[in-house]
């Protein structure tokens, strides 16, 4: 009986490494490289991480205050001013709204994006989500950033 059992693990446990190993492999794409990007996607791709982060700090913030969202970026403990970006949240019915601009906007094809907690549940569900960009020209559209 105990053969049959370790048989019966061993049987298990390779079909286990098998399933997750074809899993990673169906899921995993070449990574993109920015630089390798168009410029308006490159410009996207960069302020699309900062809103990314920033939503995922605001609602976490909101969770671990019994659903209170921060008023602004200070008092969640966050800069608003980088190196390169201007940041700044505002909240739309408990819900943020993260808005990042450069701050040296000279040369840039895409000069802000804005973006809410959809990118969270986009980028967790597909992989990619969508930010709303604003170009140099002054023109608004939505741009698909990650992966």
């Amino acid at each position: 009986m105990s053969g049959r059992v370790s048989w019966l693990f061993i049987l298990t446990t390779a079909l286990a490494v098998v399933a997750c190993d074809n899993r990673a492999g169906s899921r995993a794409h070449a990574p993109r490289d920015v630089n390798n990007l168009p410029p308006d996607e490159r410009d996207a791709s960069l302020l699309g991480r900062e809103i990314f982060e920033l939503v995922d700090r605001a609602v976490d913030y909101r969770g671990s205050h019994r659903g209170r969202p921060g008023a602004d970026l200070r008092q969640m403990g966050i800069e608003s001013l980088t190196t390169n970006t201007v940041r700044r949240v505002v909240n739309v019915q408990r819900e943020p709204v993260v808005t990042v601009s450069f701050r040296q906007p000279a040369g840039r094809e895409i000069v802000s994006c804005r973006g809410d907690s959809q990118v969270l549940e986009q980028a967790a569900t597909r992989g990619s989500y969508t930010i709303m960009c604003t170009a140099s020209s002054g023109d608004q559209r939505p741009m698909e950033v990650g992966q």
